[in-house]
């Protein structure tokens, strides 16, 4: 099949809104009964390339990819000749004469491009340096699902700004939320990430806002979410990054200056006694569990869109 006819997913920004809004409402039928469309994907198969560890990507992409009638192949980069040189490129040209879509979970955006250029079957973006666009479709989802319509609620992401908070900044201004970046200096999110999202919330009614206090950007908020400090490929830098870090800390103090209803999201693994306490992830507000299980059901939601199925 042609490039030009093909869906690809290595950024939100690579859906409408109304397409993420379609997404969402697919999610959310298949959370309610997880024997819809299981038959869809039936016939084909889908790679899981992983240069990074995992739990949540690979489980609910297996997991879900197999509730769907499909065949998951997972591999990590010492399984492929990758590990011996062989191109992203090459890998991508080959894989599409096997597999149906693929699914990359890696270091450098780049490196997402590249296979997605050279291949002729759809490519998810699972995880990048630059965004974490499938861990942002369960944000959403999970928000909904507690919150009520997305838009005009407010969205405050407290720490590192990173691949996730990059995703948020995308998805939030879609579905016309107000996204607040609380980060130190030299720790902000990429300045292009933010005009963009700018761009967008003024068509949808959203506002993007960066602030240095984490006071000042929870105050009102209904969604309080953060990350780890260290992202994988960081762990050297750890120490340093905490010393910085530490007053972005999610705690029960800055908790209470968001709004009464908030609640508390993190994309998980999480690193207790860091980013964020006990007190508040295992809180009665903390919404990660449910957002850890959307994972699985935005993710299906996802396939069936890039495959035209729903």
């Amino acid at each position: 099949m042609p490039r030009e006819y093909l869906r690809d997913y290595l950024s939100v920004d690579d859906l409408s809104s109304a397409e993420l809004l379609h997404l969402l409402d697919v999610a959310d039928a298949l959370k309610a009964d997880r024997t819809l469309h299981r038959n869809a994907l039936a016939g084909l198969s889908i790679a899981l390339l992983f240069e990074k560890a995992s739990t949540r990507t690979r489980v609910s992409f297996e997991v879900g990819i197999g509730q769907l009638g499909g065949r998951p192949l997972t591999l990590s980069g010492s399984d492929l000749q990758l590990g011996r040189g062989e191109t992203i490129e090459d890998t991508g040209r080959v894989l599409s004469r096997y597999v149906d879509a693929i699914v990359l979970r890696t270091f450098e955006h780049e490196r997402l491009e590249a296979l997605a250029e050279a291949a002729t079957v759809p490519v998810i973006n699972s995880l990048s340096d630059f965004e974490h666009p499938c861990q942002a479709l369960a944000d959403l989802m999970t928000i909904r699902e507690h919150l009520g319509a997305l838009n005009r609620k407010i969205l405050t992401y407290v720490g590192d700004g990173n691949n996730v908070a990059h995703s948020l900044l995308l998805a939030g201004a879609k579905t016309g939320m107000t996204v607040r970046i609380a980060a130190p200096t030299g720790f902000e999110p990429i300045p292009q990430v933010v005009q963009r999202a700018s761009e967008i919330a003024e068509e949808t009614g959203g506002a993007i806002e960066t602030l240095p206090d984490p006071q000042t950007a929870v105050k009102g908020a209904h969604v309080l979410y953060t990350d780890v400090w260290a992202s994988m490929g960081q762990e050297g830098d750890a120490d340093a990054r905490a010393l910085v870090l530490r007053p972005y800390q999610v705690n029960q103090a800055l908790l209470e200056l968001a709004d009464p209803s908030a609640i508390v999201m993190h994309c998980l693994p999480a690193h207790r006694g860091q980013e964020i306490t006990d007190e508040v992830i295992d809180g009665p507000r903390a919404a990660v569990w449910d957002q850890a299980e959307d994972r699985l059901h935005s993710q299906k939601a996802l396939l069936l869109l890039l495959f035209d199925l729903a």
